[in-house]
């Protein structure tokens, strides 16, 4: 995947400062080998990428609706999807949806076994349950078809669905309920012959799934899926992903990720991306860096990004834009970047790689800029 990174300044006069600067070191720890599995064609695990997943808020029913969210979701960088089956209808649709898609799908099943078992004969690539919410025998039955089928099972611990017997025995529901009950899913399973397993241990309460996690992880080598469940809608859930599923990527911990965002599930994939890129975890998509502006900023600073941003959205192509609003970091951010716009009062001057390059108006700034990633692109 090409790598491109391009930095826009606001200073007030400028001269040729450029520095060279050594590479960052990739800052998060070291990664917790885990078994390596496949949802579809998407390695998960062992040394693949940490994979980006999301969930469709169609009915599934609705087959040209979900179909088209689940295209929406790819075309933002999605790399597996999810869907309710709730009913037989949804688990019947699972065909033709598979048809018009270009991604993994897995079905999330709750209570019905039979759903579970349709899901994976409709030819799901994974099935995503809570044991806790169905009968031990006919979770012998869905881990019968499953190995027939090699579909991989998501294991789904979460806050709100704790057995009951442990809620009693750790006095309410806490980190240590939630990897117990995981852990004796995953012996079942294993008692079952079953060991295509992913496990995901969810909460809205930010330091319990962390601590979870961590408990997990410690003690199985089983792919894990990270997110805080119910984060709420964009800046809270934003706010308790980057803190929840940030951590426990620095650490280390974790192979999927899901941001949960309330509302337009097309939202969470930058909002992923945008966390692995702060970690250095994957380089992918546009990266934007802007200051908060003040009383030195001579440009339409705000509205210089929120061009750019849409313009950019959606690429694959790793870029790293910053938008500085005077002459305090603006030479520094632009000496480390492939492109740079030092704006000053109505004007800016263009660089490549810290080199002055040309000097333009502000109302060029957009057309000029989006040309030279385009020439960029074509020399890759």
């Amino acid at each position: 995947m090409a790598c491109l990174r391009i930095s826009f300044v606001c200073i007030v006069g400028w001269e040729n400062n450029s520095r060279k600067t050594k590479p960052m070191e990739h800052i998060s720890k070291t990664r917790r080998k885990a078994r390596k599995i496949h949802i579809g064609s998407v390695g998960i695990g062992g040394e693949a990428p940490i994979v980006v997943q999301s969930m469709t808020n169609t009915d599934t029913r609705n087959i040209n609706e979900t179909v088209k969210q689940i295209n929406a979701l790819h075309e933002a960088g999605c790399e597996i999807v999810r869907i309710a089956v709730p009913d037989q209808e949804a688990a019947q649709a699972i065909p033709a949806i598979k048809k018009s898609i270009k991604i993994p799908l897995i079905a999330d099943i709750h209570f019905h076994y039979q759903l579970a078992l349709d899901a994976i004969k409709n030819g799901a690539d994974g099935i995503r349950i809570n044991p806790g919410n169905i009968v031990k025998d006919k979770i012998a039955e869905i881990v019968k078809v499953a190995k027939e089928r090699q579909t991989v099972i998501r294991i789904g611990v979460n806050a709100g669905s704790v057995q009951k017997d442990l809620v009693l025995e750790y006095g309410g529901v806490t980190a240590e309920a939630l990897c117990v009950s995981a852990l004796r899913n995953v012996e079942m399973f294993e008692d079952m012959g079953f060991d295509l397993i992913k496990l995901s241990l969810k909460s809205s309460d930010v330091s319990m799934m962390i601590e979870a996690y961590r408990m997990i992880a410690a003690q199985t080598d089983y792919p894990l899926h990270l997110g805080v469940t119910e984060a709420g809608t964009l800046v809270n859930a934003a706010i308790k992903s980057a803190l929840g599923i940030g951590q426990l990527l620095y650490d280390g911990i974790g192979d999927t990720i899901r941001v949960s965002v309330t509302g337009n599930p097309v939202l969470e994939i930058p909002l992923a991306y945008g966390i692995l890129r702060a970690l250095k975890i994957r380089k992918i998509g546009p990266e934007i860096i802007a200051c908060p502006t003040c009383g030195r900023c001579q440009i339409d600073l705000l509205g210089l990004t929120e061009k750019i941003e849409q313009a950019l959205s959606g690429r694959k192509e790793y870029i790293k834009v910053a938008l500085m609003g005077c002459v305090v970091n603006g030479p520094g951010e632009a000496a480390d970047a492939d492109i740079g716009l030092a704006g000053g009062n109505g004007f800016g001057m263009l660089f490549k790689k810290g080199v002055a390059y040309k000097k333009i108006e502000e109302k060029d700034f957009v057309q000029v800029l989006l040309e030279e990633i385009k020439s960029l692109n074509n020399e890759k």
